[in-house]
């Protein structure tokens, strides 16, 4: 028996005639409508006409998470007074209630995307329905995409409501060719936002780390707020980890604890959904309970400002969920929820000064996740660059080209981007193609059913108190009986199911679990494949570091596979999660696609490396030296050398370093046809100056006796007349008063003449470098015993106005030298006054 008075309650009831009037005449609308007022529930019954006048059709309901779509198939199937897998069933990875009487039915945006790729057309669908659209998940993304190119090109009378619970919904009525947007307004109560920062600074997260200062903080808050308020509080936390942190510091608080998150029981989240029944009650929940899912009873919101996003890093070849700050419109949507019965409050656990720094939306998953998956699904459609589909946003080109790369190393496509029958059986997996790789190729090696029982474990991460052993951890699966064990138990099952379709494998006796869990994680992810390098420390083949903890048996393994890994605040190198034991010959088969030898001549360490080495991607296997390495290879090495350290490697005399600080002057001065000497100059111009020597050479060492001085003669400007002219324009000394011949230091911005004073009594003109009218050089005038005294550009200024001061200075200090009143009266020298008189 229907229920009339719960659905007359709803508030989407009102928008229900313009909806429909939308869909008749455009065929897309998009409905803006609040959590709670009953888009999810009461529009898909009435557009199957199970409620209300309209026509009977088949309506698909697509939704994000698994338990999001039980959840809105069971509610419907209550409104209905029937039980889920009547008129109305579901669909989700390894559960389907469904009957011949059904006509709604509610599957995950994955399990849509599967039968689209098998049947485009839909066959018996008159209405999808992508439920959260706002979220910007990948897989919605992609479903939308599939959606109207099957409206465009096969079935223009398929209809496609995309159901948004915020308002900023012009991109997606633009997206499906101008829908009409209708809004629906909820009933809301106002909600108090109560500011509730720590007291001491907390470290922001970092990867999937969480300050457990700040998880306790936030268990304080909730304290307070059930001290504070009536009604029953709801939790947001990042993940399952926080949730199970939190649980744990809120014991004896007065309520019952219940925790809300995919992995949770499906008795857990019917008891969460329920209501309460006498009571208070602590939902703690992810990101699930924004929108997806609205929880009875809540007065209260205790927000710890968190979420987790996917992201990828493709230099390290890592992919994992990291910890960010959540959104502006996620936390007024998770704000909402305290006010949906009653008036509410939001305690926010951070400063309010924070909030402006915070980003305004969630990033689309399609800009910061590992598409992998998403390119598989493209070039099974067609469109192999994406190029065609109608996406909100586009995806990066650089994680599209990373995507690529691992799906033609699977075989999953082929040189023109296309899948191949190989591709189009991993995308029938329902498993990322790297884990659906492993699937079909571990079976075939140790079975279908081990294989498919190490997938499951690869494919949802254990418990950590399982360890970071995955043989161990597999063991640990096969005898536990928590909640992880079952879900995994379960999807085994699947996976060994789907592999029996795909025909025989071997019968999975040979390797041992230790071996077997090697293999399996090794073709999941070979770029991961990795050797030890001492102390705890690996190299991947991709060429990122990783480091296992202490303690752990994996430290002192050889080879290992490693299945999960993130990488610490301050860190370069991965910290290994989850890895599995293996052999080089393991190694050599998972990555053989990296696999490659050669000879290598380069500059590494200083000096010339030349060598015969086997490779596996950044992994050295053997090396051998190379004698008698190409002399073309071992030119290039040096040259790069020379670029890398500089041309001090070779033989710098102090007459070669004068002459090229003196071609220096002369090109900053005078220009072309004097030669530009900076080192990159000269490394550009190496075969220029430095031959035949430089390809005589052939290591460090034959550098060293290369003769620099000799060398740059070869670059003076013989050809004009110039060279000729290099004493006179920048002589290396210059005769003084005295007689003495004193080197110029052509070093500095201006050529220095470093002289005694008493040397240049008598001249009055500053000399002058560089031909007319040249530039004058600075003269530091030393005392007697060659200490600087005064410098000066302008000899005669100095002898007007500065020698009295100098004199007056020195003339005690050094009484045995002379120090006349009139220096320009008498003769320049180099003696005292003794000899002088002699």
């Amino acid at each position: 028996m229907i229920r009339t008075d719960a659905l007359d309650l709803l508030p989407v009831r009102t928008a229900v005639p313009a909806l429909t009037e939308a869909l008749d005449s455009h065929g897309t609308a998009v409905l803006c409508a609040p959590p709670g007022t009953g888009k999810t529930t009461l529009v898909p019954l009435v557009l199957a006409g199970l409620v209300g006048a309209g026509p009977a059709r088949r309506v698909v309901v697509a939704e994000p998470r698994r338990i999001a779509a039980r959840a809105a198939a069971r509610r419907m199937a209550w409104l209905l007074g029937e039980q889920a897998g009547e008129r109305v069933g579901f669909t989700v990875r390894g559960e389907r209630k469904v009957g011949p009487k059904t006509v709604v039915e509610v599957v995950t945006t994955g399990v849509l995307l599967q039968r689209l790729q098998r049947d485009q057309e839909l066959t018996g669908t008159d209405t999808v329905v992508l439920d959260e659209c706002h979220e910007r998940h990948l897989d919605a993304d992609t479903v939308a995409a599939f959606l109207l190119d099957v409206r465009e090109t096969l079935r223009p009378e398929l209809r496609l409501l995309a159901a948004s619970a915020t308002t900023d919904a012009a991109g997606w009525a633009q997206l499906l060719g101008g829908a009409p947007v209708v809004e629906a307004h909820g009933v809301s109560f106002p909600v108090e936002t109560v500011w509730a920062p720590p007291v001491r600074p907390v470290r922001p997260p970092h990867g999937m780390r969480v300050d457990p200062a700040q998880l306790a903080h936030v268990a304080s808050v909730v304290r307070r707020a059930l001290a504070e308020r009536t009604g029953d509080v709801l939790c947001f936390l990042p993940g399952v980890g926080e949730i199970a942190r939190v649980a744990g510091q809120l014991s004896g608080v007065g309520a019952e604890v219940l925790q809300v998150h995919g992995r949770a029981p499906a008795a857990v989240q019917d008891a969460v959904l329920a209501g309460s029944g006498t009571g208070r009650r602590v939902v703690l929940a992810t990101s699930v309970a924004e929108s997806s899912l609205t929880v009875p009873g809540v007065r209260i919101v205790v927000d710890s400002g968190l979420a987790r996003e996917p992201r990828t890093d493709h230099a390290r070849g890592l992919s994992a969920l990291t910890t960010v700050r959540a959104s502006r419109a996620s936390l007024r949507q998770r704000a909402g929820r305290a006010g949906r019965e009653a008036p509410g409050a939001a305690y926010r656990c951070w400063d309010e000064a924070e909030e402006t720094r915070l980003p305004g939306f969630p990033n689309p998953e399609i800009k910061v996740a590992d598409l992998t998956a998403f390119a598989l699904q493209a070039a099974c459609w067609g469109d192999p660059d994406a190029s065609g589909l109608a996406l909100l946003d586009a995806p990066p080109a650089g994680a599209m080209a990373a995507a690529r790369e691992v799906l033609t190393a699977v075989g999953a496509v082929g040189a023109d981007g296309r899948a191949t029958a190989r591709g189009l059986r991993l995308s029938r997996l329902g498993l990322h193609p790297r884990l659906g790789r492993a699937l079909l190729d571990g079976a075939q090696r140790i079975g279908s059913r081990r294989a498919a029982e190490l997938v499951a474990l690869l494919s949802e991460e254990p418990p950590r108190e399982y360890g970071d052993d995955l043989a161990a951890a597999w063991r640990a699966a096969r005898r536990g009986s928590d909640g992880y064990g079952a879900r995994w138990k379960q999807e085994a099952r699947r996976l060994a199911s789907q592999v029996a379709q795909e025909g025989p494998t071997a019968g999975g006796g040979g390797l041992s679990d230790d071996a077997a869990a090697g293999l399996v994680a090794a073709l999941a992810f070979p770029e991961r494949v990795a050797k030890a390098r001492g102390a705890g420390a690996f190299l991947m083949v991709s060429g990122t570091g990783a480091e296992v903890t202490d303690g752990s048996r994996l430290r002192t393994a050889e080879w290992l596979a490693v299945a999960v890994a993130d990488r610490p605040s301050h860190s370069a190198s991965a910290r290994v999660r989850l890895a599995a034991v293996i052999d080089e010959d393991t190694a050599r088969l998972a990555a053989q696609h990296l696999l490659a030898s050669g000879e290598e001549v380069h500059w590494e360490s200083g000096d010339v490396v030349a060598r015969r080495v086997e490779r596996l991607g950044a992994v050295e296997l053997t090396v051998r030296p190379l004698k008698d390495a190409p002399r073309a290879r071992v030119y290039e090495a040096l040259r790069d050398g020379l670029h890398r350290e500089g041309l001090g490697l070779l033989r710098w005399t102090r007459d070669a370093a004068g002459l090229r600080e003196r071609l220096a002057f002369l090109h900053r001065e005078l220009g072309a046809p004097w030669p530009d000497v900076s080192d990159e100059a000269l490394a550009a111009r190496a075969e220029e100056w430095l031959e035949p020597e430089l390809s005589r050479a052939r290591r460090r060492a034959d550098l060293g006796r290369i003769e620099a001085g000799q060398a740059l003669q070869r670059l003076l400007p013989w050809a004009t007349g110039e060279a000729s002219r290099l004493d006179e324009l920048a002589p290396e000394r210059i005769e003084v008063p005295s007689g003495s011949r004193i080197r110029v230091d052509y070093g500095g911005e201006q050529p220095v003449l470093a002289v005694k004073l008493q040397e240049m009594f008598g001249l009055a003109e500053t000399p002058r470098v560089g031909g007319r009218p040249g530039v004058p050089v600075l003269v530091h005038l030393l005392s007697p015993a060659g200490r600087p005294a005064a410098v000066t550009a302008d000899l005669a200024s100095f002898w007007k106005d500065g020698y009295r001061g100098v004199r007056a200075e020195l003339r005690g200090r050094y009484p045995k030298h002379p120090w006349p009143e009139d220096p320009g009266a008498v003769a320049a020298t180099r003696s005292t006054n003794a000899r002088l008189r002699r």
